[in-house]
């Protein structure tokens, strides 16, 4: 018995062997194909927050804080594990803006051991009272790939960052990861301030 099973498990390698051959190569890595939908936008307008912006349709609002030296909003897009964090800050004296501008960058600099480089670009919307500085981070192990803050630099201070609840592969997550930046970029484009009477008005 124990020769007949010994027999069989050794024909059996030598037909795979055969079958094989000498001329096997191995296949190149590759990555889920990931189909990701067409772009959609709904205006976020509510008296909660102190400005508006139009976010993605396939992305979810939540207030996370709420007082009057700063609220967090967190956006979530379940369906491909991302997350962007928001924090605003009203501007109260002429000191805060240079101190949060300092607080994004010191945040910004956490990740430049990761990144191979970073696209840096400046936004500005003088009727609307939009300045933004967007920053794009190469590199396959960056943690926030898409950082931002922009500002009405009176009375108004907002910051963003992306993440993906995941280990940084950003190579094989890059398809997410640009859809998601456009996310972003539009949400700059389309920002507008409330006026905060609360806040004093300075030219």
């Amino acid at each position: 018995m124990k020769r007949h099973l010994f027999a069989t498990a050794l024909l059996c390698t030598l037909l795979c062997a055969a079958c094989t051959g000498d001329d096997y190569t191995p296949k190149p890595r590759t990555f889920v194909r990931l189909d990701l939908p067409d772009k959609a936008y709904t205006l976020c307008d509510t008296a909660v927050l102190p400005f508006r912006f139009e976010r993605a349709t396939d992305a979810q609002m939540t207030v996370k804080r709420r007082n009057a030296s700063e609220i967090w909003v967190d956006l979530t897009y379940p369906d491909y594990r991302g997350l962007v964090y928001l924090s605003y800050k009203p501007l109260r004296k002429p000191a805060d803006l240079p101190n949060q501008i300092d607080t994004s960058y010191r945040l910004l600099k956490m990740h430049f051991d990761q990144t191979s480089g970073v696209e840096e670009k400046q936004y500005i919307d003088a009727a609307a009272r939009v300045f933004a500085t967007t920053y794009r981070l190469k590199g396959s192990a960056v943690a926030s790939t898409f950082q931002f803050w922009a500002t009405d630099s009176v009375q108004h201070f907002l910051r963003g960052s992306l993440f993906l609840d995941c280990p940084p592969r950003n190579d094989s997550l890059a398809p997410v990861l640009d859809y998601l930046q456009q996310d972003l970029i539009h949400l700059v484009e389309t920002l507008r301030w409330r006026n905060n009477p609360s806040s004093p008005t300075r030219p």
